[in-house]
């Protein structure tokens, strides 16, 4: 299996990137230790419990479309991670979550205030290894993180009175997902030495490809069986989060509709409950509907690279288009 997934990568490729990962994953392990050891294993806790490391990933692949990996672009990249990974603290502080990456959460094993100050911490170690990066990074992560944060308040509040709520949340899917993304992509180019329009195209195409793998995960929550999956359907209903298939269902003026849409108004706690709404939702006009809108930011997406030459790195980057629209790929842990 290619790096991610990621049909299509020659050997070598592959070999250059898993040996960019590498390097990050020495630089996280080792830029988390500090003076104060309770600190170091409450911080480890998620870092070793693994991740797909995503946002790593796709500040190596801008980096392959200028000069290639260098000691900057892994600095951004354990940035870009360690910042991801610091969000994923404070929200399960703020979803009351008792799992993980499949371990303990840090607020189950420590209570609220310490995975709260261990996000913390895990900001303060970001900073200082952005500081070593320059002041236009530094501008950049500070513009990226109050997005993450507006992204999260807006999910928390909630569309307004008179707001479309699937208008309302793509916009909370492009400030939380997307910007992260984008900044990767941002970072991996800008400091692999290309040109001010590829960095440009980059980013828009980060912006777009993160909303994209968040709308294909949307859907894998409910089409897709665990085996194929590897993840356990309708979790997001048993939360009662909000997604595009849910968001789309409810749009419906169909009376037939009515009891799906009652069930579809809040966390649904029975199992038998959850298998009844995710088979509704498989058969249901909202799935397509869902699709067909995936579809279209995928392509939008793809798009957004016809301003690069042709290389084989940019060609990775079209075949994660290709991976997205298929449906079978996520990027993201829900945050």
């Amino acid at each position: 299996m290619a790096a991610f997934g990621i049909p299509s990568l020659s050997p070598e490729l592959e070999a250059t990137i898993s040996s960019g990962l590498a390097e990050v994953e020495s630089v996280l392990t080792s830029r988390i230790e500090g003076r104060y050891l309770f600190a170091n294993e409450t911080s480890r806790h998620l870092v070793v419990a693994g991740g797909k490391r995503f946002r790593p990933l796709i500040t190596i692949l801008g980096s392959l479309v200028g000069n290639g990996i260098n000691d900057r672009v892994i600095k951004a990249a354990a940035v870009c991670e360690l910042t991801h990974l610091a969000t994923l603290y404070h929200d399960d502080v703020m979803d009351e979550a008792p799992l993980r990456r499949g371990v303990e959460s840090a607020n189950s094993r420590w209570g609220n205030s310490v995975a709260i100050l261990t996000g913390d911490y895990l900001f303060a170690k970001m900073s200082q290894i952005l500081a070593e990066l320059g002041p236009e990074a530094v501008k950049l992560q500070a513009d990226t993180f109050e997005r993450l944060v507006i992204g999260q308040i807006l999910e928390t509040q909630g569309p307004g009175l008179n707001e479309d709520p699937l208008e309302h949340y793509l916009r909370v899917v492009a400030d939380k997902t997307g910007s992260l993304i984008a900044t990767s992509l941002r970072f991996g180019s800008m400091f692999a030495g290309c040109t001010k329009e590829e960095v440009e195209t980059l980013t828009s195409f980060g912006e777009k490809i993160g909303i994209a793998f968040q709308l294909a995960d949307d859907i894998i929550d409910i089409a897709s069986d665990s085996l194929d999956s590897g993840k356990t359907p309708g979790t997001d209903l048993r939360e009662g989060i909000p997604t595009l298939v849910t968001l789309n269902a409810m749009k419906s003026n169909d009376p037939n509709d009515a009891s799906l849409k009652l069930a579809l108004s809040g966390p649904i706690k029975s199992e038998e409950q959850v298998q009844w709404v995710i088979n509704e939702l498989r058969g249901h006009k909202a799935m397509a509907e869902s699709r067909i809108q995936l579809q279209q930011i995928a392509k939008e997406a793809r798009a957004a690279l016809g301003a690069l030459p042709i290389s084989e790195s940019s060609s990775a980057l079209y075949s994660l288009c290709d991976l997205v629209r298929s449906g079978r790929a996520s990027c993201r842990e829900r945050v």
